[in-house]
């Protein structure tokens, strides 16, 4: 049974010069305690994708088609405040930067027991005691006396452990994490990866991790899905996705990470750029940096179809899709 679904959905912004599709069509789900890694180029739709979910798409942009259904309860379209009180309660968010989710005028404490008490029905002493106990849980020494610290008394990762615990705070059954370890050093991410997989398994949240890093994605994920220009190209189990890529642009991507087991002078890469929304190409939108193009790929856009272990938006599968 999956606890999220999102079915056919397209995100547009209108402008004078008409409308722009930025999210194409997309469908995927995620099961309870499962990890969806969503990665691809700046400019793809990943974290659109996760502000449409969470219901915090920055106006003119507007849910243009399609349904997100978490828990089997419909959650796109639904007013501000019930959708305020799903998206504390239900869904939890960790950013890129943890400063632009944390007050600084509030001490950590604060923020923590007032998110607790908002969702909660508990007493400020339980909620203390809860918010005390998150922090433990997301590795921060000394808790009880770092509940009474400002968000700028905490280093990068020490603050991303802190956005983590409130993420958790009212027991989401839902995690939608943007690129939760990018302004943090190595070291700290292999942490905060770490802690985000064993809240994952102890609590049974699913989560969306969104990034660009496949080794984020290699070491997290179940299920990957890589997205290029506002569409799935390919998604499917990590392992397979990652080892027997069936779509040209993951291909591309996996050529493109350093093998320390070879002896190389240059990288290989992706030739070309991601399209501009206004000048997305026929066909399919890879179609003008893919190495292995068909006629077809110029004329019609292809769905998503079965490709080995996993399905691939690519004419070369039409084929084995019957």
């Amino acid at each position: 049974m999956s606890l999220l679904q999102v079915n056919n959905l397209i995100v547009e912004f209108p402008g004078r010069h008409g409308t722009l599709r930025a999210i194409d069509d997309i469908s995927f789900d995620i099961a309870p305690g499962e990890i969806l890694g969503v990665v691809g180029e700046s400019g793809a739709g990943k974290s659109l994708t996760g502000a449409a979910i969470i219901g915090l798409l920055e106006p003119p942009g507007r849910i243009g088609g399609g349904q997100i259904i978490l828990e089997g309860e419909r959650i796109d379209g639904l007013p501000y405040e019930r959708m305020r009180h799903i998206r504390g309660r239900k869904i939890g968010a960790i950013f890129q930067d943890p400063l632009t989710s944390l007050n600084p005028l509030y001490t950590v404490g604060q923020q923590l027991v007032e998110t607790i008490q908002t969702h909660l029905p508990l007493n400020p002493k339980q909620a203390r005691e809860r918010a005390i106990s998150l922090l433990q849980d997301t590795g921060i020494p000394a808790a009880e006396q770092r509940m009474e610290h400002y968000p700028h008394q905490f280093s990068g990762g020490m603050r991303q452990r802190v956005v983590i615990a409130l993420a958790l705070a009212a027991e989401p059954k839902l995690i939608v994490a943007d690129e939760p370890t990018t302004a943090l050093d190595v070291s700290i991410q292999a942490q905060i990866i770490t802690l985000l997989k064993s809240v994952c398994q102890q609590h049974g949240a699913a989560v969306m991790l969104i990034t660009h890093d496949m080794g984020v994605i290699a070491e997290t994920c179940d299920r990957v899905a890589v997205m290029y220009a506002g569409r799935i190209a390919e998604i499917g189990p990590v392992h397979a996705v990652i080892n027997h890529p069936s779509h040209p642009y993951t291909e591309g991507l996996m050529a493109a990470i350093p093998d320390i087991t070879q002896d190389r002078e240059r990288l290989n890469q992706i030739d070309g750029a991601m399209p501009r929304l206004n000048a997305i190409p026929t066909g399919c939108a890879f179609n003008p940096r893919c190495p292995k193009v068909l006629e077809r790929c110029r004329q019609d856009r292809p769905s998503l179809m079965t490709a080995n272990a996993t399905q691939s938006a690519c004419w070369l599968h039409a084929g084995s899709a019957a």
